[in-house]
């Protein structure tokens, strides 16, 4: 009677702790600040946020330096795609004092005009994205 008892517990606390779990989010809308400076930035970054898995959209825009994603909280986090714009050699912006920074070497594999840590870049990129010329 006992065993009985003792079995009937654990099966109690189990589904009592199973229903406390928080619902994670299939279609989450999260957003984060990330530096860059042109077009060639936006494509990185959003390649880099749709390559975590369980990212369903991400868009950067230039001007505010916004990065918008749905993702599947059930499959990944902010987090994750945090890091994958960190390898790419992107800045996270947390705050106005705060930033989570890319590795020197991840920074360094940029395109030259995609070094938004020199003001002289970012001073020419003022203008939004610069037009490609066709040759």
């Amino acid at each position: 009677m006992k065993k009985i008892i003792f079995v009937l517990s654990l099966i109690l606390v189990g589904f009592t702790t199973q229903s406390q779990e928080v619902e994670k989010n299939k279609n989450a809308k999260v957003s984060c600040k990330v530096d860059g400076v042109c077009g060639m930035c936006k494509k990185r970054i959003e390649t880099a946020a749709l390559k975590a898995k369980g990212v369903k959209f991400a868009v950067w825009s230039i001007k505010t330096h916004n990065l918008n994603l749905i993702i599947d909280e059930r499959k990944t986090d902010l987090a994750q795609v945090q890091q994958n714009i960190l390898k790419v050699g992107h800045d996270i912006i947390l705050n106005e004092d705060k930033k989570l920074e890319a590795r020197l070497e991840a920074y360094n594999s940029v395109h030259p005009c995609c070094k938004y840590r020199t003001e002289k870049v970012v001073l020419d990129h003022k203008g939004g994205m610069k037009k490609q010329k066709k040759n």
